[in-house]
């Protein structure tokens, strides 16, 4: 029912286009009509979509089509963790990255589980802070650490990066 009624206000809508067509004193009869067959055809049209997208009207989606709208995006990582992902392959790679960036990143890190955890800071408890985070660790978190002799050098192996943070999470 009301696709007749979409079709009579679609019929009125063109003819009202033709009577305007045909009143434009410089438009000849022939392109006037050729205009309103083409507006026509594509009213006739927009209805129909109209009518089809609003009554579900679709053809049965093929496998692929079902496939692919079955799928769904995997959520996007977090800017944070890719961020934290990257420091820990350059500072594993080149030794100016793990001194520069990766090394007090995981420093921060462990002051604050510190902090929190045991409430002194690292910086002013340094032998506390050593016998928390073990020998190892202390090696690469200590605020004293040595400058390098070798900025080109590799960098921290992702083994004892792994060991480090392994052993902040435990503190």
């Amino acid at each position: 029912m009301r696709l007749r009624w979409r079709f009579a206000r679609t019929g009125l809508i063109a003819l009202f286009a033709l009577i305007v067509l045909l009143a434009i004193p410089k438009l000849s009869t022939p392109r006037a009509l050729a205009l309103w067959v083409v507006l026509t055809t594509a009213l006739v049209l927009l209805t129909l979509i109209q009518h089809r997208s609003g009554h579900g009207w679709s053809q049965p989606a093929g496998r692929f089509e079902a496939a692919l709208r079955s799928k769904k995006a995997p959520p996007p990582e977090p800017v944070e963790l890719l961020r934290m992902e990257r420091e820990l392959v350059l500072g594993s790679a080149e030794a100016d990255h793990a001194e520069r960036r990766l090394l007090p990143l995981l420093r921060a890190t462990a002051a604050a589980r510190i902090s929190a955890g045991h409430g002194f800071e690292l910086a002013r408890r340094p032998e506390a802070a050593r016998e928390l985070l073990g020998e190892d660790a202390w090696e690469l978190l200590r605020p004293d650490r040595p400058q390098l002799t070798d900025r080109h050098g590799p960098g921290v192996p992702r083994a004892r990066v792994r060991a480090v943070i392994e052993r902040i999470e435990s503190v």
